[in-house]
């Protein structure tokens, strides 16, 4: 066996023939676009790279040459753990121990010249919003930008001495169903009370979403649990991406005084879309997809962002957000299921929230870490 450094355009295309190949009799399995994967190996695209950070990618090739696996290796400067740790990810292999040991060892090797004691994986080479973490629990169709993958990875990874470092929950409901009476008792008090109103965006207004999420989230989220703040014009920027694709309805926000106080964000599940165009996205792939958008059907939302700022936690304005936005989204009879994406259980106030809306546990990925100093004490993730 050989560890094939990718680096030209067919070595690319071969790279994500590989993922083809591995599932091409799991019903399960939708195509990532190819650009989407390609993006996160462009230096112009993915701001880690410009900050410094290291990749390299292979294909694991038999004796006879044929691709029978990919991995990927990086180091990102901005990932700060209590040891140097690396990342390795969109991995891809037959059940074959061997040939997963292979490539583990490789990118051990890799990570530790260049100063790492540990890695984490599967992850991606950036947020964890996207490709981050081996499911486990949950082997239907993905959301758009989950991870999935057969069950035999899992034997793979920990076989070879990775260990949990932290679970990825993912909850999910009906959305015909009637919500627990707690909503309704949360929701009278603030529906009867003018100075709290709720409402669902409009996309002609946008400029002023992108200023109340960003004031939202950086009250709710930065400085907890070593979350960083973000700037307006970066929020604006995913707001600009996130348009074409957008529902109004299934965004809202709360306000006191006219001040923003919360927030639910929701997306269609493009996956119900996407599945159809394997993994491509030139344009006819745009002109179909905008036909599917329009004329098709996508009866799944995703959960992207829930928040409160901390002043108005655990007074119920959760319930009222909840309700407001349910009075709308059920009429419409578009959706039939939500699911959330991942929350960590490191975070157990989170995961007792989305506990709490009626939901049942969908998934579970984890994220796993290999200490190269096997003698050295393994911690999860510290508890927030």
């Amino acid at each position: 066996m050989r560890m094939h450094e990718v680096s030209t355009a067919g070595d690319k295309k071969a790279f994500l023939q590989v993922a083809v190949d591995i599932y091409a009799n799991d019903p399960n399995w939708i195509r990532p676009l190819d650009k989407d994967i390609e993006e996160v190996f462009d230096a112009e695209k993915n701001k880690f790279i410009k900050r410094g950070g290291e990749y390299a990618r292979w294909i694991l090739q038999d004796d006879n040459g044929r691709n029978i696996g990919r991995i990927a290796a990086f180091v990102n400067k901005q990932y700060k753990q209590e040891q140097p740790t690396g990342g390795i990810g969109f991995f891809e292999c037959d059940n074959n121990y061997e040939h997963a040991a292979f490539m583990f060892d490789h990118c051990k090797k890799w990570l530790q010249d260049r100063g790492m004691e540990a890695m984490d994986g599967p992850i991606n080479f950036g947020e964890r919003d996207k490709w981050w973490g081996l499911l486990t629990d949950g082997f239907y169709p993905p959301l758009y930008g989950m991870t999935y993958n057969p069950p035999y990875y899992v034997t793979l990874f920990e076989q070879y001495g990775f260990q949990t470092y932290f679970n990825q929950v993912c909850f999910a409901l009906k959305v015909k169903n009637r919500l627990d009476n707690k909503f309704y008792e949360r929701h009278a008090k603030y529906a009867a009370d003018p100075e709290y109103t709720a409402q669902h965006i409009r996309k002609s207004d946008l400029d002023k979403y992108v200023k109340d999420f960003t004031y939202i989230y950086n009250k709710a989220w930065a400085g907890h649990g070593g979350g960083k703040s973000l700037e307006e014009k970066t929020v604006a920027k995913m707001f600009k991406a996130m348009k074409p694709v957008m529902d109004e309805k299934i965004i809202w926000f709360v306000y006191h005084k006219g001040q923003p106080i919360a927030m639910w964000v929701n997306l269609p599940d493009l996956n119900q879309f996407f599945k159809h165009l394997n993994g491509k996205f030139g344009l006819l792939q745009k002109v179909r997809f905008l036909l599917m958008q329009r004329f098709g059907k996508c009866n799944r939302f995703v959960g992207l962002v829930f928040g409160i700022i901390p002043e108005y936690q655990g007074k119920g304005i959760d319930g009222y957000m909840i309700l407001e936005g349910a009075n709308v989204i059920q009429p419409m009879g578009m959706y039939e299921d939500y699911e959330m994406q991942w929350i960590g259980d490191f975070n157990p106030k989170m995961v007792n929230i989305a506990a709490g809306l009626g939901t049942t546990r969908s998934r579970n990925l984890k994220t796993y870490r290999y200490l190269f100093d096997r003698n050295k004490e393994f911690k999860r993730h510290k508890i927030l």
